[in-house]
C-alpha cells in the first residue's frame, strides 16, 4: 500500500504523507495524536473531502442556474405596464 513507488517509477503521490504519518506514530505517546496526519494520508489516497466539496460546488451551481432560469421565465411572463 505505501511502498513509496509511484506508477512511473518515482515516489508515489501519497508517500510523503505516509512517511509523516508513520514518523508521528513512532514518536507519539498515543495514536490519536496522529489523527490529522492520518486524515491527510487518507485524503491523499481516496480524495473523499475533495469529492464532497466538488459535489457541493456543483449542487450550488445547479441551484443558481435553476434560479436564474426561473427568474428569466417569470420576467418573460410579466406583461409590460
Amino acid at each position: 500500500m505505501a511502498s513509496g513507488h509511484g506508477v512511473n517509477g518515482g515516489p508515489g503521490r501519497c508517500y510523503s504523507f505516509w512517511l509523516d504519518f508513520t514518523k508521528c506514530l513512532a514518536d507519539a505517546d498515543l495514536p490519536i495524536d496522529c489523527k490529522d496526519l492520518r486524515d491527510d494520508y487518507m485524503e491523499c489516497l481516496h480524495h473523499k473531502k475533495e469529492a464532497q466539496r466538488r459535489r457541493a460546488v456543483a449542487a450550488e451551481l445547479n441551484r443558481q442556474r435553476k434560479e436564474k432560469i426561473a427568474a428569466e421565465a417569470s420576467a418573460k411572463r410579466k406583461p409590460d405596464s
